[in-house]
This record gives structure tokens, sequence and C-alpha cells, in this order.
């Protein structure tokens, strides 16, 4: 079992990296992924370049160190507006904002405060639009940040799980997110079944939602589980009933 996704003191973890690796031994995993926040213009919490420099080469070491015990791959969780072009064992492509015309970035996922005010001002509250823009950068993420992997496909709904301000089977919303989700599995994109925001109490379901999930299983899309943990305890958080529901999409698609 492998986990490719996880944060650490570089970016906005808690724990130092070895730490991290070692709760992946501890937890069994044969393959660990350490992939800090790239850095952002926008994003406090992301890497700086010098921070990027001493990320790298601590986790080189950290690969010898237990290459005997666990593979540690390199990783990188790139941000659409991120402007680092260096390469890493394997790169996460996320959309965690979107920017508006005067260089205003309005992120998805920060506070539902500060979310609802920039959808106020920016969109006179029209939760859609904001949507059809989100979705509408996701859907280029693989071209924009040349990544493998596709970080948490619906973010935007992070404190929308009891439908408060806008409604996912609103056919505005299902449109704007499967244009996204067929130019991404057109390009063979590896979505990851995201269980942060369950481990960190902001959801009782991973992202993407199921609908999205049985979407990109029926048009033959490869999905893996990710903790996106930001503390060692949650590394392969939930992932037992994310693997059952993967075996049973690929039994289905056998048959």
């Amino acid at each position: 079992m492998r986990d490719l996704h996880m944060h650490t003191i570089y970016s906005d973890g808690k724990n130092v990296a070895e730490d991290m690796i070692l709760s992946a031994i501890e937890k069994g995993l044969d393959c660990v992924g350490i992939s800090d926040h790239s850095h952002a213009e926008y994003d406090e919490c992301a890497m700086t370049p010098e921070g990027t420099r001493a990320y790298r080469k601590e986790i080189e070491a950290l690969k010898k160190k237990y290459a005997d015990r666990i593979r540690v791959l390199c990783g990188l969780e790139r941000d659409y507006y991120s402007d680092d072009v260096q390469e890493y064992d394997y790169i996460i492509g996320s959309v965690h904002a979107v920017r508006m015309p005067d260089g205003h970035y309005i992120i998805v996922d920060w506070t539902p405060e500060r979310l609802a005010a920039d959808v106020e001002k920016y969109y006179e509250g029209d939760w859609y639009g904001l949507a059809e823009d989100y979705f509408d950068l996701v859907g280029q993420v693989m071209e924009k940040t040349g990544c493998e992997i596709v970080g948490h496909f619906d973010l935007i709904t992070k404190f929308n799980e009891r439908q408060f301000w806008f409604d996912t089977a609103h056919p505005r919303y299902v449109k704007a997110w499967q244009k996204a989700a067929d130019r991404l599995l057109e390009k063979g994109a590896v979505f990851e079944v995201n269980t942060g925001a369950m481990s960190r109490g902001y959801r009782t379901e991973p992202y993407p939602a199921r609908e999205i999930r049985e979407y990109i299983a029926r048009n033959g899309g490869t999905m893996i589980p990710a903790s996106d943990a930001h503390q060692k305890e949650n590394i392969a958080y939930g992932f037992e009933p994310i693997l059952e529901e993967l075996e049973g999409y690929a039994e289905e698609a056998e048959e």
C-alpha cells in the first residue's frame, strides 16, 4: 500500500519528513511520497524557494536512509498558480484558488467566512459562477502543472457538504465538473480519492464526491487513495473502504 499525498513542516504540516516516513513504516506501507506545497505568491503556507531547496535535499537523503525499509518518493503538490518548474518523482496538480481580474485570489479551502465574502463581492453571490471558473482551471491542471495525479478534484465543496451554499446536483455545477473530468480523462489523469478533509473533521466523504467517482470509473479513469495528511497520525487515513470501492469498480469493468 502507498500514500503519495502528505505535508511536512516545510509547508503546512505538523511533523518533520522523517517522522512521516517512520509513521508510514509503522502503518505497513511499502511506498510513501512526501508532497509539500509548491511555492505560489498568494499562499503563505507554501514552501519558499529556499525551503524548497532544503526540502529536496532532505527527502533525497531520507530516500537513502530508509531504502531497506520503505520506498520514499520526493513529490510536490504543485498549485495551478505555482512558479516552481523543477522536476520531482511525481507531481500532484491542484487548484486551491481562482484569481480575479484585479489580482485577488479567492481561496476555496481557507475559511468559510472568507470564501462566502469573496463570492458575494466578486460573483454577487453566484456560487455556480465560481464553480464554473474553478472547474475550468481544474480541467487545465495537467497542462499547467505537468502533473500525473489530480489533487482533490472538487475541493470547492470543502465547506458545502450539507449543500448550504450550492446544490451539487444543479445542472450548472454538474456540467462544470463533467467538462473538467472529461478533459482530464482524455489525458489519462490519475485522480486521487482524498481523505484529508475527513481526517480534519470538515467532511464525512472524500474528494471527489461519490457521483464523480462513479463517473470517473464508468469512463475508464484511474483513481488512487490519498490521505493529504498534515500530521503523521493521518497517513493512510480511511483507506480501507476506498480500496474496497475501487476494487468494486475494477470488477464491474471486467464484467
